[in-house]
Formats: C-alpha cells, structure tokens, sequence
C-alpha cells in the first residue's frame, strides 16, 4: 500500500508516538515510520485546506448569483432611499398586503412574480429571465420606460434617464437583469436595506444594490416591477 493510501486509511490513534513492541525495548522507531505519519498529517491539512478554499468559492458565488450583495449596496445608497427592516415585516400576504394581479406587463408569470415579489428575500428570477418577455419587442421605440410595482402599482423606476435605451440594455444583458441607476429611481417608492436588499415601500422585494465603479446599480427582477400602470399615475407618465 503507498503511502497516500496509509494516509487514507490512517486513524489518529495510529499517529500517536511509537511504542516499542515490548516494555523491554528501547529500539527507536524507523526513520520511515516518522516520515510517513509527518507524510499523512501534511496531507490531511492540505486537502482541509483545499476543502475550505473550494467551499468559500461555492459560497461566494452563490451569494451573488442567489442575489446576496454586500454590506456596501446599503450603506452606498442615497440617503433618501435608506429603509429598515420593518418594510419586510409580515403582512396578509407574505410581505405584501396582497398578492399581483392578472395581466402583468410583458407577459411576466403571475406564480413567480407573486413568489419572487412576496414570499422572498434572497432569490430571484433565472438571469435572462427578462429578455425571454415581450420587454425588448415592446420598448425598444418607447423612450422612458415606468417601472411599476407588481403589487401596488407604484412607480418604481424611469430609465433610460441620462444615457441611451441601448445603453441600459446592454448593461441589463451583461449582468442578467434589468440594472438601474440612482437617477432611474422614484426615490418616494423605492427603499434599500442596510444588506443592500433593494424593495418598495409597501414590502416588494425587487433585488438588490449591487455597487461597481460606476456607482450604484440596482438589479431588478422584472417580475417584481411588471405592473399595470395606475389610471392616474401620481407625478409620472405611463410607458
């Protein structure tokens, strides 16, 4: 048996200081006999290590591809957006008051925008999600879009603003989900929690404030702003 295969097979109690095979012996242990015991505890530390340094990767990516984002989303939010956990508390509907009509905007799915929007606080839509809808065949001419709450009908976001419609697309596209900017906001309506968890002040989770070097970039699920817009929308013009 090599010496990898000791050590795969090696109990701790086997690593304990040599006895000599009779009370009256005082013969050393072999000099192999060391090399391989310092051979198999140089290995188990490595592959502990390797275990960690592999686990960390895993969890790393799946705290942003599962919409987890920074300590930093929050506290690099405009003061005016900043909320607390209270905005999330339960409600008759999860963290809504009610769950989303019928006939959301761009062909969005009521199941998961009523998930995702009310009975969620980490996960999201599969990215691309939002180009699979009507979204891209139905703005492309419109110029500003209003983002409306799924749930309440408020509006959420106006993009493009300060750059082109290609421009957010392609921004949206590299990343997986319609990305928007602090100009974009309806700061009355949208707040961000300490953890970066970006939601409506009536309890919709949208995502997250993801921040790069250009600023704040807020990565938004679709289905969470897919509303009908109001017949009267306050201060707001309908897309």
């Amino acid at each position: 048996m090599c010496i990898r295969d000791r050590c795969m097979h090696t109990k701790l109690s086997q690593l304990e200081p040599y006895q000599p095979s009779t009370p009256s012996e005082s013969t050393p242990p072999p000099a192999s006999t060391h090399k391989e015991a310092k051979h198999c505890t140089e290995h188990r530390w490595s592959s502990l290590l390797g275990v960690l340094a592999v686990g960390g990767i895993v969890t790393f990516c799946l705290f942003f591809v599962m919409g987890g984002s920074s300590s930093s989303g929050g506290s690099s939010a405009p003061a005016s957006v900043r909320g607390t956990e209270e905005l999330m508390s339960n409600k008759a509907h999860g963290t809504c008051d009610h769950g989303p009509e019928p006939g959301l905007r761009w062909g969005c799915d009521l199941k998961t925008a009523d998930r995702i929007c009310c009975f969620n606080r980490h996960y999201a839509e599969y990215s691309g999600y939002w180009q699979s809808t009507a979204f891209l065949s139905t703005e492309a001419n419109s110029g500003q879009i209003t983002f409306y709450d799924t749930i309440s009908r408020k509006p959420l976001f106006i993009a493009p603003r300060g750059r082109s419609f290609e421009d957010f697309v392609a921004e949206s596209q590299g990343h997986g989900w319609p990305s928007f900017r602090d100009q974009e906001l309806v700061t009355e309506n949208v707040r961000v929690l300490p953890n970066g968890e970006t939601v409506s002040v009536d309890g919709t989770h949208l995502g997250h404030n993801l921040p790069d070097s250009k600023g704040n970039r807020y990565c938004i699920n679709l289905v969470s702003v897919a509303g009908q817009a109001p017949s009267s929308p306050p201060g707001n013009k309908s897309a």
